[in-house]
């Protein structure tokens, strides 16, 4: 069933009271929550999401937020970063893990249907075998539970391989496939092939600070895929790792991202943290019930973006876009971070 069923208000009743109850478990179970919940004042009860405490997404990389005890761990997630910085770090519990899964799954079959199609990677294989799993890594191997038939379009070195790709489509293209990658190497690797991907489902994210610097922005970017390879059916998402499993995916014609029915986003004023109205760009602010093993439930992000409309789109709830990440913030989309390697 579809994730994206639920009007706003209807979703806010909805949410207010599972965030709440979160809040007031990771108060109990993680101590420097609990610290930084009574600094600032914050206690029950809440008036409205946007009521909730938050904490900054950059706390995952200076402090061991957990709800968990030590041995509960199950998988810890690190973040993309370039050299030099720390990366964030996710804490999961085997419940925690299921979920996750379970729900980035439950959003991906609004766009992919129920059965597993052919996949094409724009990435090498050895991202995947990398025993600390990266978020690129993880993004990788989360989104490969969704197709069959794996092909990489790069080696174990990081080259393209074009006999894979031509391969991979003479087996699979006559049919619907599915095609993933973050947003710079898909651009970078599988736009200038001059293959026929009429038949694809792209699935994209990642940070798009190269594609600005060459002045491709989500409309170019689409326009292009649709001239050059036939791929029309192409849907960006916006996601980080200390939300694993929680998406918000394009819709199809293109006119924003949007929030499934356990998530959501604010935008807030820099200046008065109040949450600004439709049309007026902030920092994002994104809400999900699925952070039960840490505190990364409310958390307010570096990156700056705008609501374009409420229960107007191809779905219901809020319609937004991000516009990119504030300045002095980190590189730390998975394609903005390969792209500085490069």
């Amino acid at each position: 069933m579809s994730v994206f069923t639920l009007p706003q208000e209807a979703k806010e009743a909805a949410l207010l009271p599972r965030l709440a109850a979160l809040t007031e478990r990771h108060r109990r179970e993680c101590e420097p929550y609990r610290r930084i919940l009574d600094a600032t004042g914050s206690a029950p009860p809440y008036g409205s999401v946007a009521d909730l405490p938050w904490l900054p997404v950059r706390l995952f990389k200076t402090h061991e937020l957990r709800s968990i005890p030590e041995e509960q761990v199950f998988r810890v997630l690190t973040s993309s970063g370039t050299t030099g910085q720390r990366p964030s770090l996710v804490y999961l519990d085997r419940e925690a893990a299921a979920t996750q899964t379970r729900m980035l799954a439950a959003t991906m079959r609004g766009v992919l249907g129920e059965r597993r199609l052919p996949m094409l990677i724009a990435d090498t294989r050895a991202v995947v075998r990398d025993p600390t799993l990266s978020a690129r890594g993880a993004g990788v191997l989360g989104m490969m539970n969704f197709g069959r038939d794996h092909t990489f379009a790069l080696d174990e070195e990081g080259r393209p391989d074009p006999e894979a790709v031509s391969g991979f489509l003479a087996e699979h293209g006559r049919e619907p496939f599915l095609v993933f990658g973050f947003t710079f190497m898909v651009w970078l690797y599988l736009r200038e092939l001059e293959a026929d991907l009429s038949n694809g489902i792209l699935i994209h994210s990642g940070g798009w600070k190269k594609l600005a610097e060459q002045a491709v922005d989500n409309a170019a970017f689409r326009r292009h895929f649709a001239a050059r390879t036939g791929l029309t059916a192409v849907h960006n998402f916006y996601g980080m790792v200390e939300q694993i499993g929680t998406v918000f995916l394009e819709g199809a014609d293109g006119g924003g991202l949007y929030c499934p029915d356990f998530a959501d986003v604010l935008i807030r004023d820099p200046d008065t943290w109040q949450e600004a109205p439709v049309g007026v760009p902030g920092l994002i602010e994104v809400v999900s019930t699925l952070p039960t093993s840490y505190p990364g439930h409310v958390l307010l992000t570096e990156d700056l973006g705008v609501v374009h409309g409420v229960d107007d789109g191809v779905w219901p709830g809020k319609r937004f876009s991000v516009l990119g990440r504030l300045p002095r913030a980190e590189a730390r989309g998975c394609s903005d971070t390969f792209g500085a390697a490069a």
